[in-house]
């Protein structure tokens, strides 16, 4: 189209006012992309969103009137359904755009891109009819950073915009002040044909039609047919994808990671991020009492005069719900629980209008709404599954600053230094609570390339199934893998001091089947890894890498959770247990040598010289090895 036809398009179609709003922001590449898609969905009506709170104020107020959310007991509480068939990231339908000829490995789900292009616009074509579009600007990471990337979104859920406004600093004057910005990325989205659900609450309908394209050329994500917010909210794990291939081009990452503060010794903040895959203790550690959080969910990362930096994309959290207890989750306990701006989705509502999800404080109702409609114990959908109360993905939305320990540096346009980088995942039976790597590239390679984890709830699938998930990425990359294990080897191989790795594992069980860590017990492993961030402690070096001595945890464990703290705890928790390391090397190297064919030399060399270590330790003390037998540093 050229300009006048977009003025004309644009000018008619989105009235006076709205027309006025847009036309402050001098981007022709944005107006063309604006009217190509008012012209496709072809919309009743269009909502231009400044920054102003009353613009904002419309969006909530949308979201209401929509019936896309209700009213809570609680001031400021609203509740959200998606559809009983629409409660997690749809993998088979999320695809990557790609033009003929580009192979980006067996493990990422691609499609011819015109091919791709032409079904969604078939499936687009008057699908906002009779509905309200609304025009979001956003800024991933802080605004006016060497961070940040302008965004736009077009949805017609007010659901969607309204998490949005939760979730991403406002961008529309970002867009004013860049004027005729080349690059940002843009994000179309429609519930589709909706019906209606429990509490008169309308979900999309045409599951079967469910797509989420991502348009790596053009920075474009599409979604369709679908409201929950993994595949609607483009700003989070969408954009990620964007994200990653732009850093890849131009030698930063972007991460599936939390950035924490911890506290140290003499008022010593130092910050860490963590990876992990969903429902494996992510959440839960970054909004940890005594320390400071400063992102939940992704981290932008760059090297800036020989340090590691971070920032956070979002300013809020789209957290999932499930066993958040007012003793282990203190500090999101109380915000749930307090009048203040949050969207609850997927749990179930009782009749005084309050919220009740698995594993939450008190009894369970005996009856209530959820996402099921109409909910009582024991109810079985048809294919004979019983309904829990709560969608185990059930989820809050809130903004950060909702926490009482968000840290004062969340909107840092310089970000902050990173000394440390967890991976943690869910494995019942091999990893020990806290391990250090024995540097940058054994770190990125044991514990994050090689990050394994049980399958959970929070992706659509068969749970309890061990995947191989590098650096909790997997999901998320347009790259090869093989190059996304290059790109984070070769962003601390420079640095004088790269930050330290380790993993965590919450979820060891003992032989009867019995977790071996308290959930409160992940305080103690973090106040540990910031000590040794900065050599204050000692540590025993195993074959795997280096893990605490008795006596420094007990210490830690009397000062920070005044309990005792048994040798015999001790030895159950970090017995090295060969047979599952080895295992663990075989699976991981079959993986990369069959699928993975770009995959880094240095990759295979490190587990071999893992496991020869392993093997030697096994040949002087057995399978299982208590860590008194090994050397102190």
């Amino acid at each position: 189209m050229n300009q006048k036809r977009i003025t004309d398009i644009l000018n008619v179609r989105l009235g006076k006012e709205n027309y006025q709003k847009l036309m402050r922001i001098n981007n022709p590449k944005l107006h063309q992309f604006i009217a190509k898609y008012v012209r496709l969905c072809n919309p009743a009506k269009v909502f231009i969103c400044t920054d102003s709170p009353e613009d904002i104020q419309y969006i909530r107020e949308a979201a209401i009137r929509n019936k896309e959310e209700a009213k809570l007991a609680i001031e400021g509480h609203t509740v959200h359904f998606d559809g009983y068939y629409d409660q997690a990231r749809d993998k088979e339908n999320t695809k990557y755009l790609v033009p003929k000829g580009v192979n980006l490995g067996a493990e990422i789900n691609t499609m011819d891109r015109e091919e791709g292009i032409k079904e969604i616009n078939d499936i687009l074509k008057n699908i906002m009819a009779g509905r309200e579009l609304y025009v979001k600007f956003f800024c991933l990471g802080p605004t006016n950073s060497k961070f940040s990337i302008p965004c736009v979104q077009l949805t017609d859920s007010s659901y969607v915009a309204h998490s949005e406004d939760l979730l991403y600093r406002q961008g529309y004057e970002e867009f004013v002040r860049l004027g005729n910005h080349k690059r940002f990325f843009k994000f179309l989205h429609s519930q589709g044909e909706l019906t209606e659900a429990g509490l008169g609450l309308r979900v999309s309908k045409n599951i079967e039609k469910r797509r989420i394209y991502i348009d790596l050329q053009d920075e474009i994500i599409y979604s369709t047919n679908t409201q929950y917010g993994g595949n609607t909210i483009g700003l989070k794990k969408l954009a990620m994808r964007l994200a990653i291939k732009r850093a890849s081009e131009e030698g930063w990452l972007v991460e599936h990671m939390f950035i924490l503060g911890v506290h140290g010794p003499k008022e010593r903040v130092t910050y860490l991020t963590g990876a992990f895959p969903s429902m494996c203790g992510k959440t839960s550690t970054a909004t940890i009492e005594g320390e400071t959080i400063v992102a939940d969910d992704i981290a932008y990362i760059r090297r800036i005069n020989g340090k590691i930096r971070a920032v956070n994309v979002e300013k809020g959290m789209f957290g999932i719900l499930q066993d958040i207890n007012s003793k282990d989750d203190p500090v999101l306990w109380k915000a749930l629980n307090a009048p203040g701006e949050i969207i609850f989705s997927n749990v179930l509502v009782t009749e005084d209008g309050n919220v009740y999800w698995n594993g939450k404080d008190g009894e369970c109702p005996v009856k209530g709404v959820n996402h099921s409609g109409e909910w009582f114990p024991g109810k079985k959908d048809k294919e004979g599954k019983e309904i829990l109360p709560s969608h185990k993905n059930a989820r809050f939305t809130l903004d950060l600053k909702t926490l009482d320990n968000v840290d004062p540096k969340l909107d840092d346009p310089n970000g902050v230094i990173v000394s440390g980088i967890i991976y943690g995942g869910r494995d019942s039976d091999t990893l020990v609570p806290v391990e250090e790597a024995f540097d940058w590239i054994h770190g990125i390679i044991t514990k994050g390339a090689a990050l394994e984890s049980e399958s959970t709830a929070a992706t659509l699938g068969n749970e309890g199934v061990r995947v191989l998930n590098p650096m909790s990425n997997l999901d998320f990359l347009p790259i090869s893998i093989g190059r996304y294990i290059q790109n984070n080897l070769d962003i601390g191989a420079r640095l004088k001091n790269p930050p330290r790795i380790f993993s965590v594992n919450y979820f060891l069980k003992d032989l009867n089947g019995n977790f071996v860590n308290h959930k409160q017990d992940k305080r103690v492993w973090l106040k540990w890894m910031e000590l040794r961030v900065h050599d204050d402690l000692g540590a025993i070096k195993t074959p795997t890498g280096f893990i605490p001595k008795y006596e420094d945890l007990k210490k830690l464990f009397r000062k920070i959770l005044n309990k005792d703290y048994s040798k015999e705890d001790y030895i159950k928790q970090f017995t090295l247990r060969v047979p599952g390391h080895l295992a663990r090397i075989d699976r991981v190297t079959e993986i990369y040598k069959v699928r993975v064919p770009d995959t880094p030399q240095i990759l295979f060399e490190t587990l071999e010289e893992q496991r020869e270590r392993l093997k030697n330790a096994r040949a002087r003390y057995g399978d299982y090895i208590p860590p008194d037998k090994f050397l102190i540093e």
